[in-house]
């Protein structure tokens, strides 16, 4: 062993930091924590300071034998993890674990894996930081004592087979996504009209400068839309005096990336998912390529400044440079930490994967755009006058009501300084286009109108959250932190509480009236709205949970509280605060709502009454059942009742009488072949078609619209599969020999058994077959998954 050991979380960061230190270095990967709180108990001592109790998880120990055996060889063992407060956690559960006085053992901390910040780093050794561990403790501790004392009373208060919890962050992030959807389903849609004209500046020549106008606001109805066209049909459009306003306009470029803003672009210019840009974005920095990725502050070093400033030089020009030094507005973040950068500027491109590439090419660019000049641009708003004559039909007390102008706006860029490199996106929508070129014009300038529309717009919904917005929004509330962003959305989406989909859109019918040559065309034409494109929902769980703890612990799910304990870990962090005082300010009154929750709380059912069946008389309601949101045909009182299963976008709170009549359809018979029904239905699973006690999922079409000649197609090739996975058959004791995905195996009643390896499927013995049965392990306990075809 080598007189230093350096000590890192990942191989990949170990084989890089490798390449920089001498023979007299061996670097090792711990492969992040080494020890944790276990999982099935609270392992947290209430009584006795909070204190945890922390193990080494039985894929650890082998790994912590041999760094124990490394670190007794070693002269010298330095901690290398990473320099947030997870990282420097990780160091002291290393110190604890193997037996190094943290007071002692060298603590080394980089912003980016590169020779000289490593060389750096090892000139400039710390011991651990204390406060940044109790930190992480106190997130740790407290976020273990909220899931493990809310997640059973969420067990008992609904009862669904799904696994239930409860997450301090997650839950608020969940309420987001379910109050979002609320105001959706709240929304009333408003009609208005908004009209746009296009004029010539020379009248009858089409080939001469053209102009595209608007009315700066719409109007409120049909009628007034029809009379405002009346009213053009026989005007006079002119440029008045003063008409014509230019001003300059300066853009100036976005600050480089923190986690939350590279999570947010990533998303909006790559598709990337949070956590795929985090994991994208773990390997660059581990190869050296870009700083850290767990970042807040978007300050940048002076090297950084000066690579960043000689590249723009020599790739754009001088007049390109503007030397910029970006302050966070957010007083936690840490200013000597660095924004997300490439750690040598002149490199535009690097090797590795596609995606690698592709946000690697994303943090240049932005970090570059950074130390651009600002964009000059030029805005021009012209004014365009509504002149009646005196052929004009609409009424002079009309006219009073009806808008005289419209405008006209462009846009051009004088100078692009960082648009010449990158724009960022937006998840809105802009509101104007100022990008239009207009033909030169001067006041008191008479333009000709070519023609004219009225289109009938609706307002909009405020839209869904992107994981990006989510990002963002919680952000802005100041609930988590850089590191907790990527598995706080991951884990309500594992959960079941939150889904992740595209979903089409809506049809409805819209007005257009077209005014040309004078005269005015009505057409009534057809749109599609509300198309989602990888957007958050909340599923009906996520909705029933957040409503019971909105409504018993409304302290862990309200926004500024959840803000408050992370403004308490940051002061924890900078020493200002002691982790378990912190921790029994939040327990004691926490735990007396457990207690009253646990002793008063109703069920969660999310019951509701939609009507009664026509056919019946029965109520109908909808409600959570153990497989999940259903609607029932029969009130308490009725002996005999009837389930069905929502199907796809429908939850409890909007699901209508008539769609849940059509699931009253099912199971639907089909028809009858060789004598045997077919039928279609949805169960657990999904929909399916049933034929002789078998069962075939049906994918792509509704078990209220297949029809049979479709089933019966589907159950050829499924069977036609099934044969070709037939290694064997012994009929009498229903003992199959099965090609399966993972290889052969033994399918007996609803078992499957797995072959000893070596084992020939094809020379099976029903004896052998039986032997392999009887000597089988006794199933793992829990629900049995039905197997279809």
């Amino acid at each position: 062993m080598s007189k230093n050991l350096l000590i890192v979380e990942s191989p990949a960061k170990a084989k890089t930091i490798e390449k920089y230190l001498g023979s007299d270095f061996s670097v090792v990967s711990c492969y992040g924590h080494i020890r944790d709180l276990p999982g099935g108990e609270l392992a947290v001592e209430v009584d006795k300071n909070y204190s945890p109790k922390y193990v080494v998880p039985k894929e650890k120990e082998a790994l912590v034998k041999q760094l124990k055996k490394d670190a007794k060889a070693a002269g010298t063992v330095w901690l290398a993890t990473d320099e947030d407060r997870e990282g420097e956690a990780i160091s002291w559960h290393l110190c604890e674990v193997l037996g190094l006085d943290p007071k002692e053992t060298k603590r080394i901390v980089f912003h980016e894996i590169t020779k000289p910040a490593i060389l750096k780093a090892m000139e400039n050794p710390r011991f651990l930081n204390l406060d940044l561990v109790q930190a992480q403790q106190a997130r740790r501790v407290l976020d273990r004592l909220v899931g493990f004392e809310v997640s059973p009373i969420l067990w008992r208060k609904m009862s669904l087979k799904q696994s239930l919890s409860a997450g301090r962050v997650q839950s608020v992030a969940v309420r987001l996504i379910v109050e979002r959807e609320r105001e959706i389903q709240d929304f009333k849609p408003v009609s208005s009209y908004q009209v746009t004209g296009t004029f010539l500046t020379e009248d009858g020549n089409e080939k001469a400068g053209q102009v595209r106008a608007k009315l700066p606001t719409n109007l409120k109805d049909d009628y007034l839309a029809h009379d405002f066209l009346e009213l053009c049909a026989h005007a006079n459009f002119r440029i008045p005096e003063k008409g014509i306003e230019v001003k300059p306009v300066k853009r100036s470029p976005s600050p480089p990336f923190t986690t939350s803003t590279l999570q947010q672009e990533a998303s909006r210019k790559l598709g990337f998912s949070v956590s795929r840009t985090m994991t994208v974005a773990q390997k660059l920095y581990e190869a050296g390529k870009i700083t850290y990725m767990r970042t807040d502050s978007v300050n940048l070093s002076e090297t950084a400044l000066t690579g960043a400033a000689d590249t723009i030089g020599s790739e754009f020009g001088d007049k390109y440079v503007h030397t910029r030094r970006f302050s966070n507005k957010n007083a936690s973040a840490q200013e000597a930490h660095e924004a997300i950068r490439p750690t040598d500027m002149k490199l535009r491109t690097t090797s590795g994967t596609n995606e690698e590439k592709r946000l690697y090419e994303l943090i240049w660019k932005r970090t570059i755009a950074s130390q651009m000049a600002d964009a000059l641009l030029e805005r021009t708003i012209i004014q365009i006058d509504v002149l009646p004559t005196d052929k004009n039909t609409v009424a002079e007390k009309r006219r009073k009501e009806l808008p005289n102008q419209l405008q006209a706006r462009g846009e051009i860029i004088k100078f692009d300084g960082f648009l010449k490199l990158y724009m960022e996106s937006t998840d809105e929508d802009p509101e104007d286009d100022d990008s239009t070129l207009l033909p030169p014009l001067k006041e008191g300038q008479e333009l000709f109108m070519l023609d004219m529309a009225a289109t009938e717009r609706f307002t909009r919904n405020p839209p869904r959250y992107t994981e990006a917005a989510l990002v963002k929004k919680l952000e802005e509330l100041g609930i988590g932190r850089p590191s907790t962003y990527a598995p706080t959305i991951s884990t309500v989406q594992k959960r079941g509480y939150v889904t992740k989909e595209d979903r089409t859109g809506t049809e409805r019918q819209y007005t257009l009236m077209v005014l040309k040559n004078g005269g005015i065309k009505r057409k009534e034409l057809m749109e599609v709205f509300g198309n989602e494109k990888a957007k958050l929902f909340p599923t009906d769980v996520g909705m029933l949970v957040t409503d019971f703890l909105l409504k018993h612990f409304p302290n862990i799910m309200d926004y500024q509280f959840t803000a408050q304990i992370e403004k308490q870990f940051d002061d924890i962090a900078a020493g200002g605060k002691k982790w378990d005082k912190m921790i029994d300010g939040f327990y004691k009154p926490f735990h007396q709502t457990v207690e009253t929750t646990i002793e008063t709380a109703d069920r969660m059912t999310g019951e509701r009454e939609l009507g009664t069946d026509p056919k019946t008389g029965k109520l109908i309601i909808t409600r959570m059942g153990k497989f999940g949101p259903m609607v029932q045909l029969g009130g308490p009182d009725d002996e005999v009742k009837q389930y069905a299963r929502l199907r796809g976008a429908q939850n409890l709170e909007t699901v209508t009488l008539e769609q849940a009549l059509e699931l009253f359809k099912l199971p639907r018979k089909l028809g009858a072949h060789e004598d045997e029904e077919v039928v279609a239905s949805e169960g657990r699973f999904g929909p399916y078609v049933m034929y002789r006690k078998k069962f075939y999922t049906l994918k792509g079409v509704s078990p209220l619209e297949v029809t049979l000649e479709e089933a019966l197609t589907l159950i050829k090739e499924k069977d036609e599969e099934a044969q070709k996975r037939l290694i064997q058959e012994f009929k009498e004791d229903d003992i199959l020999v099965l090609d399966g995905q993972y290889g052969p195996y033994i399918k007996s009643g609803k078992r499957n058994y797995k072959l000893p390896k070596g084992t020939d499927a094809a020379s099976l013995t029903l004896d052998e077959c039986k032997e392999i049965i009887e000597n089988a392990p006794e199933p793992r306990k829990g629900p049995v998954r039905r197997r279809r075809s």
